[in-house]
């Protein structure tokens, strides 16, 4: 898919970690409008109402988690890249993770390098976009 909007993408970050979210957006801020939320029902709330070009998750929120989250808005938005991030990445999780079509799980701590090229390339991956890498780079 070509993404045809000169809009910035959006970058939905929900993370029950008020700091770590902060972080995320000081990252990405540059080149993205950045939607921040501390849980899935949240995230959920916040692509029911307005489209929302890729999300990172993590996996331990209160009520649902990344991954349950995934799955709803994976059936809302199935273009969406969503990236679930954890420090508690088994095999099993990634197995899981690959079956709702998350596009990548990422061990935390994450470094910023990881972290960058993994949304760089799912939004190229997911929109035709090669010219973002160089943004963030």
């Amino acid at each position: 898919m070509v993404r045809q909007s000169p809009k910035p993408y959006q970058l939905l970050i929900a993370d029950d970690d008020c700091g770590f979210r902060q972080t995320i957006k000081f990252i990405f801020e540059a080149h993205f409008d950045t939607l921040e939320v501390e849980s899935g029902e949240e995230a959920i709330a916040v692509v029911e109402r307005q489209p929302i070009d890729i999300a990172l998750l993590d996996m331990h929120m209160a009520e649902l988690t990344g991954l349950e989250t995934i799955r709803i808005l994976k059936s809302l938005n199935a273009v969406a890249p969503c990236i679930l991030i954890t420090a508690d990445a088994t095999e099993q999780l990634c197995r899981d993770a690959s079956r709702a079509d998350a596009y990548k799980v990422l061990r935390k701590p994450i470094s910023k390098d990881e972290l960058v090229v993994t949304v760089s390339t799912a939004i190229e991956d997911a929109y035709d976009d090669p010219d973002l890498q160089t943004l963030l780079f």
